[in-house]
């Protein structure tokens, strides 16, 4: 694991358009009961232009992101060795289907503990506007070569 990542941005992902149907599969598949997420016309009663997406449902915009780290040849991650740690969001307005969304990671920390590597990352998601969304905050390890 390159030390020297700290700090380090990626461009912005390409574009991620958020269908109705994945917020209605993500939905299910973390037990969202909401109307919000599965019912077009509760969300809109509610305000919102569509279907409300679950808080967690920015981990698949972020993916895009994440996938420029993994790829870097720089950062010398073995993808085998990783493991997710921790998992946190801070959002301006919820995801809702129809959004274009952009995701820009930035390596905000690398710490070594026990002989691996822990690595924090901060993933921005912005809507077409360049308004800001949420942000993903990651923290990943990393184990030491075998």
């Amino acid at each position: 694991m390159n030390p020297d990542l700290a700090g380090r941005g990626y461009p912005p992902a390409p574009p991620y358009r958020v269908e109705r149907e994945r917020v209605r599969q993500f939905a299910d598949a973390v037990f969202s009961t909401s109307p919000l997420s599965h019912d077009v016309e509760a969300a809109r009663a509610a305000g919102y232009t569509d279907l409300v997406a679950p808080p967690t449902f920015a981990v698949v915009v972020q993916q895009g992101a994440w996938d420029q780290l993994m790829g870097d040849e720089d950062a010398g991650i073995e993808l085998s060795r990783v493991l997710h740690g921790e998992q946190r969001f801070t959002q301006t307005r919820p995801i809702v289907a129809g959004d274009e969304l952009t995701a820009a990671l930035t390596v905000t920390g690398i710490r070594s503990v026990g002989g691996n590597t822990m690595v924090t990352a901060e993933t921005v998601v912005s809507d077409a506007d360049g308004a800001h969304v949420v942000t993903a905050t990651s923290l990943l390890m990393v184990g030491a070569d075998a």
